[in-house]
């Protein structure tokens, strides 16, 4: 190998090494940011669910907002860090005459496109539905405080305020529990994808050390077979009882 060859592909190893040093912290804060939403979400709607709000609670929920703030900043800029990374891999494949053949080099850069692409959509989404969440409940507290401050400030107590007050509870209630059985079917969905996407990541990287080496390619096709065999074995003998069985039966 050249000198120089040598020395594109030795940055670009020390580039893939950040690129996955970085997918890792990525993987690790999406996890914490995604936890930390849902919290913020229960949190919310406990408080909302009191008459009032004292300052520890104010407090909390400012500490709360505090720390998705810090979290989506720090998430920002891993994104930004793991893109440049990708576009310096792409600077080093594309440089003339060095490693722009290499199929295997092409193949592990797409594949931390594809990485960093599914994070940066999994970013967003929980982001945009944090935000989308968030506003909704400020509204609802809004309302509710409106409501509070009417009560207290004319004397109202009858039984049909009451009453309008008690319905007024059970829709915000039900419509929570609805926001939070779709942000969970959301968030499932998400993370079932996101595994499809691994799992067909991992079977396209077998597949090519299988026709890269034949010994390993031909062993997995032994084990095929002689699990197909077992198989009609099996099917075989079950087959075969059963049918003594059915005579044993009948006579």
């Amino acid at each position: 190998i050249p000198p120089s060859d040598q020395n594109h592909f030795q940055r670009f190893t020390h580039l893939r090494k950040q690129a996955r040093q970085l997918e890792n912290e990525l993987d690790l804060k999406l996890v914490s940011f995604s936890k930390l939403c849902t919290s913020y979400s229960g949190s919310s709607s406990s408080s909302q669910g009191h008459r009032t709000r004292d300052s520890r609670s104010d407090s909390l929920g400012s500490s709360h907002d505090n720390m998705l703030v810090a979290m989506t900043a720090e998430l920002e800029q891993l994104l930004t860090n793991l893109t440049g990374v990708n576009e310096k891999m792409v600077e080093y494949i594309n440089i003339p005459g060095g490693v722009s053949h290499n199929a295997a080099l092409m193949h592990t850069l797409q594949r931390h496109r594809d990485i960093l692409q599914d994070y940066s959509h999994e970013f967003h989404k929980t982001k945009s539905n944090f935000l989308s969440l968030r506003e909704r409940e400020d509204l609802l507290g809004s309302v509710h405080r409106d409501i509070e401050s009417y009560k207290s400030s004319t004397g109202v107590n009858n039984r049909k305020t009451e009453l309008f007050l008690k319905e007024h509870e059970h829709l915000r209630n039900s419509d929570r529990l609805i926001d939070n059985a779709i942000s969970i079917a959301m968030a499932t969905k998400e993370n079932i994808t996101f595994q499809r996407g691994m799992l067909k990541s991992i079977q396209t990287r077998v597949t090519t050390l299988a026709n890269r080496f034949p010994a390993i390619n031909s062993l997995i096709q032994k084990i095929n077979l002689r699990k197909r065999r077992d198989s009609l074995l099996l099917g075989g003998v079950i087959g075969v009882c059963t049918i003594l069985l059915l005579l044993y039966t009948f006579h």
